[in-house]
This record gives structure tokens, sequence and C-alpha cells, in this order.
């Protein structure tokens, strides 16, 4: 892949964002009003969390330049029962993983189907949120998106430019790619590899990064007063338990776990925080309990990124954007699980780079976060360094920018 040039230097890369501004108002001017949308699907948080991080990169580089609309494609415009297939997914992935497994490894025939008489059916219902929304760009965080998207785009004769955001790391479904994209942006080697397999040409594939929050890429620093700030303990080191996606159970017995071993003397080995989300029944669970190392349990929490700078190290089921943002940290991952599936080569990827370990066990966890808290502090730090140098904080304003680029060429 060729280097690429950007219109403005990207917030966090050390130039100031007026000076940025300033470089760019000329190069986008012709771009005012211009209509952007985006399809995502409640399928996971991840699709939603990557449309929303499109967003505010825009926003950020490109004030007032565009109009993002993000739409919901199955859920509002596909008919009964393929409406439906959101709100089952999240019991699929944690409660029933095994039959999500069978499902994920059936649909790899579903391209086939999205050519058949179903498919073009289909394809016309896509066609009413092109002529609802009338967008100039079109950009997919789904893989279930492009190959009806596409096909409704020639039924309709429009000549609009349409690119794929890839939001998984590395175990892609084929769905992701169709070689009629103007461009796939992918966030990996391995994602890049599949969507040659897949046929997608070098022209058409980007190598830049997951699309995170922009406050990824000017993170505080790691220190004393970021931790009073947040009510932590200013010296012990932190493991940030991340709840989100993972049953109540499970994370009350990892925290038990890790809260033992960090308990064994007179002083604790470090403090705990945990990240519960949306989960209403699990935070108060935590808060109940008494603890013999600090312990601080959370709900949905809109500055995530300030508990990830503030701790040491992570906890967290393996999911893409969990995976990124820790990188960004700098922190050290232990995976807890993942699902079958599209989560499935995203253990290996955090091994094999050696940023992290896994283990499905409550005891080998708090094990691993016992030791980096201790004699393990050397391979924590490295770990540590390994996770800044593969992490890619700037990877939503390089995809932003390049999408803006192709919006311009028209």
């Amino acid at each position: 892949m060729t280097e690429q040039c950007y219109p403005c230097d990207f917030p966090g890369s050390g130039s100031s964002q007026a000076r940025s501004r300033q470089a760019s108002e000329t190069w986008y001017t012709d771009l005012m009003a211009k209509r952007i949308l985006i399809l995502m699907s409640k399928t996971g948080g991840g699709h939603r969390a990557s449309a929303e991080a499109l967003r505010s990169g825009f926003e950020k580089l490109y004030p007032s330049a565009f109009q993002i609309d993000i739409i919901d494609l199955l859920m509002d415009y596909m008919p009964w029962p393929l409406k439906e297939a959101p709100k089952s997914y999240d019991f699929l992935a944690t409660k029933a993983p095994w039959l999500w497994r069978l499902l994920y490894e059936a649909s790899d025939d579903a391209l086939s189907a999205l050519d058949s008489t179903a498919g073009r059916a289909l394809a016309r219902d896509v066609e009413r949120a092109f002529v609802e929304y009338h967008p100039d760009m079109i950009i997919s965080v789904h893989p279930l998106a492009q190959h009806l998207s596409i096909r409704a785009l020639r039924r309709l004769h429009l000549n609009i430019p349409f690119v794929t955001v890839v939001t998984d790391l590395v175990t892609m479904h084929p769905a992701w790619f169709h070689t009629g994209v103007n461009a796939c942006f992918v966030p990996t080697e391995e994602a890049a590899q599949a969507a040659r397999h897949r046929n997608l040409d070098d022209r058409q594939i980007r190598l830049l990064g997951l699309p995170l929050r922009p406050v990824f890429a000017d993170l505080p620093e790691r220190n004393a007063a970021l931790r009073e700030r947040l009510g932590m303990d200013q010296e012990l080191p932190a493991v940030l338990v991340y709840g989100g996606g993972e049953r109540a159970g499970r994370v009350i017995n990892i925290v038990e776990a890790i809260n033992r071993q960090l308990s064994t003397h007179l002083k604790p080995a470090g403090q705990i925080v945990v990240v519960c989300g949306r989960d209403g029944k699990l935070q108060p669970q935590l808060a109940a309990r008494r603890w013999s190392a600090p312990l601080r349990s959370l709900g949905f929490v809109p500055n995530i990124h300030e508990w990830m700078a503030a701790s040491d190290c992570i906890v967290t089921k393996a999911g893409p954007g969990a995976i990124a943002e820790s990188l960004c940290c700098g922190l050290p991952i232990v995976l807890s699980a993942f699902i079958p599936g599209q989560e499935a080569g995203n253990v290996p990827y955090v091994i094999n780079h050696g940023v992290g370990v896994y283990s499905e066990h409550a005891p080998q966890i708090a094990s691993t976060v016992s030791y980096w808290f201790g004699t393990g502090n050397k391979q924590r730090q490295e770990m540590s360094a390994r996770a800044f140098a593969l992490s890619n904080p700037t990877a939503t304003f390089k995809i932003v920018s390049e999408i803006a680029a192709l919006i311009a060429e028209r």
C-alpha cells in the first residue's frame, strides 16, 4: 500500500486543532451540505460505536461540512423476520454461543441467497432508504449491508460512492466484501488478506485501522492527578474489569478471584475498577459487598477513555473495539471470553502480538493480574509498550479524511 496524504493534521498528532482547521478549510469548502448515510445494525454494540466514531470524526475534522445520518438497515427497513434478528443477537451471543457459532458458519452461504429472488426483493426495501435520504456518500459498517445496497443502487441507476468500513479485527465474514465498493477500509493485515481473497484489489483496500471515538487520539496521561480526579488510589496499580457483554455471574466470579489474589498480604497489591456498562443488576451487587482491595463499581460511563488511561491492565471480552481501545491506552489485556465466529481470531491476534493473554478461568485471570502487579511488573511494562506500538489512535481521522477526498473527487 502506498503512503496516503491527508488534508490536515489529526488531533493528537502534536499540532493544534486551530491550525488543522485552517489548513483544511479551503480543501473542503465545496463539500458543504453533502449528505452521508451510514448503514449499521444493532447486532452488538460495535457497529453503532463505529458509526458514531465516524460521525464524530467528520464533525471534528470538517465541522458543519456534512450532514451525517445513521440508520439501522435491518431493523428499520428489512421485513420480518430479518428486522427481528438484531434483537436475538445479544441472547445468542451470550446465552447460547454454540448456536450462534452454527448460525455464523452456516451464513457463509448467505451471499448466494442475496443473489436470489429473495435477495432482489430485499434490495427493494433498501431502495426506500436511499430514496428517503438521497445521500451523496454511503458508508457501511455492517457485513449484511454491502450486497443488498449495491444491488439497490444499480436498480435505481444511482452512481453514489459506496464504501465499507470493516469493524471486525481478524475473523472476516465473506459478506463484508463486495467488489463493487469504491473503497474498503480494513483494520488489520489479516482483514486486508481476507479482502484480497474475496477479489478486491489493492486500489480498493485501505489498511488504516479500526474507527474509535476521537477521544482515544488525545488521551490524558496516566498519573496521580488523573487518578485523584477519578477517586482512585493514587499509588496502587489498577486493573479495569470491563463487564460489558459478559454475564453478571462471570464478572462477579472474576472480581472475587482478583480481590482474593490482591489481598494476600497485609497491604493490598492493587485496586479494582469494574465498569458494568448498562447491566443494571451487576453494579449494585458489587457495591453491596465488602472488598479487601480498593474497588470501584461503575455503570455506564461516558469517559471510559479516562478510566482506561488511569488503569494498568484490563480484563475484557475479545470485542474488537475493547481491544483497539486498550491498545491505544497501552493496557496489557486479559481476554476472558469471545463470541464464536467474528471474535475467534481476536484471541490469537492479542496473544501473537504479545499484548495479552487468554483465560476463561477466574483463578487464572486473577493470578495473571497479581503477577503483573508483582514480580511480573517487567512483563506488564513490555506488553504495555507493545500495545502502544500496535495501536492506531488516529485511524478514525485517516478513514474520514479519505472518505471526504472521495466525495471531493466527484
